[in-house]
């Protein structure tokens, strides 16, 4: 099994649990859950018996304390998370609608995930057969970007397989708005690429064929569009293909795209060869139909870290759903046997 590693923010989600009535006030309740999209994708990683280590920066304070004892109680590898001496954890507010879906409201000015800094970085931390993931929150400041950048150098001049979850959120970029061309700098140095359909419409300015052959033609290996409960799409060399996720019955979304694309980490680092695996299109789609149950689980449940399912679940719901197992890959379940 492959080593994983999901570099960048790990902060608090405080979760619009409901509301009470004081006087004359309607008063917002908030619950403290661990979060931050790459901390989600390691603990899916780590949650479905996967290597997952996590690298990043929080504050030397009780919220960075509460993320690194969460990481650590779900099974991540926290030896690459450090602690800035004074500046602050990330915080984000996330208010639910009635259909489960999210807004959000960040509080990251200088915080200390944007405050690692490439001479924190070691080359040593990658082996060829490894799996990096990264997502676009490190890229706001010029400087984390440009961090992630040279990350993303380091691991690919190892051998290492980098994947991309774009998972835009334009509130946290000064202008207000993801900046494309940076973006778009490291879609273009990633092996496998996760839009939502609103993003890949962002990123491609309305030219999304020439759009995705240019990222193939860059090297991307494995082009993947999410659109909540809609179809699936994919793209790869070999060609294009869809699925459809399970139907359920939706809680919170929340962590649904880091289950997802932490459940297809997983199954690549259960390969013998994952590069290989991208260029296999009936393995591949096998493979991203278990990562889509292991995102549909997930928004059946509230928060982040505790909504993502473990193996056991994620067997029984494709059993649940009619999917022959003899039809994944034997590794996948080789823990449970």
């Amino acid at each position: 099994m492959k080593n994983i590693l999901c570099f960048g923010e790990a902060l608090i989600d405080f979760l619009n649990i409901g509301q009470t009535r004081q006087g004359p006030l309607t008063l917002p309740e908030f619950r403290q859950y661990p979060g931050g999209a790459p901390a989600n994708a390691a603990v899916a990683v780590a949650r479905l018996g996967g290597k997952a280590q996590f690298i990043g920066q929080v504050g030397n304070d009780p919220f960075g304390d509460f993320l690194e004892q969460a990481l650590k109680a779900y099974g991540v590898d926290t030896r690459l998370l450090l602690k800035h001496p004074s500046a602050k954890t990330a915080l984000a507010f996330v208010m639910l609608d009635e259909q489960g879906d999210r807004s959000f409201a960040f509080h990251r000015h200088e915080t200390a995930d944007l405050l690692f800094n490439s001479e924190q970085l070691q080359d040593q931390w990658f082996d060829k057969d490894d799996l990096l993931h990264i997502c676009s929150n490190t890229l706001t400041t010029p400087e984390i970007a440009r961090t992630t950048g040279q990350l993303v150098e380091m691991a690919r001049g190892r051998g290492a397989l980098v994947s991309f979850d774009v998972n835009l959120r334009h509130n946290l970029w000064p202008e207000g708005a993801a900046d494309r061309q940076r973006v778009n700098q490291l879609v273009r140095r990633a092996h496998l690429v996760k839009f939502s359909r609103d993003e890949l419409d962002y990123l491609a300015q309305g030219h999304e064929d020439a759009y995705l052959q240019q990222c193939l033609a860059s090297g991307c290996r494995l082009l993947m569009v999410t659109d909540g409960a809609n179809r699936i799409d994919f793209i790869s060399t070999q060609g294009r293909g869809s699925l459809q996720p399970p139907a359920v019955k939706v809680a919170d979304t929340t962590a649904g795209g880091d289950a997802f694309i932490g459940g297809l980490l997983y199954a690549l680092s259960c390969m013998t060869s994952p590069p290989a695996t991208l260029d296999d299109p009936a393995t591949l789609k096998t493979l991203l139909a278990f990562a889509a149950q292991c995102g549909a689980i997930a928004v059946t449940r509230p928060g982040a870290f505790p909504a993502l399912p473990d193996l056991p679940a994620v067997r029984d719901a494709l059993q649940a759903d009619g999917h022959d197992l003899n039809a994944f890959p034997s590794d996948l379940f080789r823990s449970l046997k």
